[in-house]
């Protein structure tokens, strides 16, 4: 029997729903699969208040763990043939809570010598996040084999506005009646039992050299290359936004936040145009690294720094 353990964080059940799909297709007589969602102590609020919604951008941007509940002992004392983690995007970088995990004692435990499967689903932007993700797993000794990544796939200031709505408003509707439903579209959550078949051959196989090409052969990840600028230049900018917020307390960290709140608001609706008609102007030139860049992306390697 092999035994399949999916770890997760899914604030509003999305991503829940993603890694349900996926493990319907790999689960039988032959595999047994076990749940453990991580649990903060502090729990995060959803739908969000917008002061708090900025308010957790230093700690999450720096990766600053925060304490969890106890994983129970039925699942820290067994050991797997295979880890799913699940993961969503805060501010270019995995949630506070799946950080918190991979950071922890337990994470090395449950992860040493493990093949590890990476699912996330965000607006966008996920890139720079699994790269951090891909560290954190080398740190704790387990080995990424396969990663899907899952989009909205609507025009980027489209998703922006139903983003908003989803995560102030707590509910996955269409705003005014007129934009199109936020986060990943119903159909690509429900077609996510594809990935399951190549992820069970692996795993029956206990052969993984292929996997993360075979899950690209259905569809498991699409690296918008016109991105992938933003996400490397938004991480510069977020480190100098978050080392000056993490140092400010009280009244001061609030106002200091309404000013990162406005230039966020700048930066989606003016910079990141610019930095797309940048990308087009250069991308024939440019068009052999962005090749390269995109193999890269879709891989599970890990550059070394």
């Amino acid at each position: 029997m092999k035994e399949v353990l999916i770890i997760y964080y899914s604030q509003t059940g999305q991503l829940f729903d993603i890694l349900k799909n996926i493990s319907s297709t790999i689960s039988d007589e032959n595999v047994n699969i076990s749940y453990y969602e991580i649990l903060p102590k502090k729990k995060f609020p959803f739908p969000w208040k917008q002061e708090e919604f900025y308010g957790a951008f230093p700690e999450t941007f720096l990766q600053i763990p925060t304490p969890l509940e106890v994983i129970p002992t039925e699942i820290i004392q067994k050991k797997y043939d295979l880890v799913i983690l699940g993961f969503t995007t805060w501010y270019l970088t995995p949630s506070i809570p799946v950080n918190s995990f991979l950071k922890s004692e337990d994470a090395k435990t449950l992860l040493a010598n493990t093949p590890v499967v990476t699912v996330s689903a965000s607006r966008n932007m996920w890139i720079m996040a699994q790269e951090k993700v891909k560290k954190l797993l080398v740190a704790n000794n387990a080995k990424l084999v396969g990663n899907i990544a899952l989009v909205d796939r609507n025009l980027n200031h489209i998703s922006v506005i139903t983003i908003v709505h989803w995560l102030m408003g707590g509910k996955k509707t269409k705003m005014l009646g007129v934009f199109p439903k936020p986060g990943v579209s119903d159909n690509d959550i429900k077609a996510s039992s594809r990935f399951g078949t190549p992820i069970k051959e692996a795993l029956l196989q206990n052969e993984y050299s292929s996997l993360q090409q075979n899950l690209l052969s259905v569809g498991a990840v699409k690296v918008d290359p016109s991105l992938i600028a933003t996400d490397i230049r938004g991480n510069v900018v977020f480190t100098k936004w978050a080392s000056h917020l993490i140092k400010k307390d009280g009244e001061e960290r609030k106002k200091w936040l309404v000013y990162f709140k406005y230039y966020l608001l700048f930066a989606i609706w003016l910079i990141a145009p610019i930095v797309f008609v940048v990308f087009l102007l250069t991308y024939f030139p440019m068009y052999r690294k962005i090749q390269r860049n995109k193999a890269y992306y879709s891989s599970v390697a890990l550059k070394q720094d």
